[in-house]
């Protein structure tokens, strides 16, 4: 008797749960006009191709970097930032972005912003934990700053390894302030 309830059961549960996973509503949306996925998608596309052509080498990233009215931006958390960061950058978590917080940071939205994340950098894995590369802080920063009408945004390319790297650093995991430690 059980054999022949188990399809109907088994049939009534998976119901369920696509009811569940559509979040009960007939048309399998739940409206919230300040999460658009379809919008996202569509942009991710658009600002790859964008992306694809403002990835820089260190030797462009450390000259662009000294040029007046160009932004360094760091948004991995305050606490990373406090360990170890580019010198000179500036840090807003990227959970935090919004346009009343980007606008502190960046003059104007044609301002030079240049990027780097956890994963540009090997050989200090507590200020910069490796991500998976397709989860890596530079994508998400690059779209989400598009997002916002920054599109002068450069991306720090390669993989550089943080004790032959040309690029400075400040923070308390700095050589000098390990140093001052001792």
């Amino acid at each position: 008797m059980l054999q022949l309830w188990k399809p109907i059961v088994t049939g009534a549960l998976l119901t369920v749960l696509s009811s569940l996973a559509a979040g009960n509503d007939s048309q399998g949306e739940i409206p919230n006009e300040f999460i658009d996925y379809q919008a996202f998608a569509e942009q991710v596309e658009d600002v790859g191709e964008q992306r694809a052509l403002r990835r820089v080498s260190e030797a462009d990233f450390i000259r662009m970097a000294a040029e007046p009215g160009t932004v360094v931006l760091d948004a991995r958390s305050a606490e990373k930032f406090a360990e170890l960061h580019v010198r000179g950058a500036k840090n807003l978590s990227l959970p935090d972005f919004t346009e009343a917080e980007l606008a502190k940071l960046i003059p104007s939205k044609t301002t030079r912003v240049l990027i780097y994340c956890n994963n540009n950098f090997r050989n200090e894995p507590r200020a910069f934990p490796t991500k998976a590369a397709r989860a890596s802080l530079n994508i998400h920063t690059f779209v989400t700053l598009y997002s916002y009408g920054y599109h002068n945004v450069y991306e720090l390319g390669p993989l550089l390894d943080i004790d032959t790297t040309r690029l400075k650093f400040d923070g308390t995991l700095t050589p000098r302030a390990a140093a001052a430690r001792l």
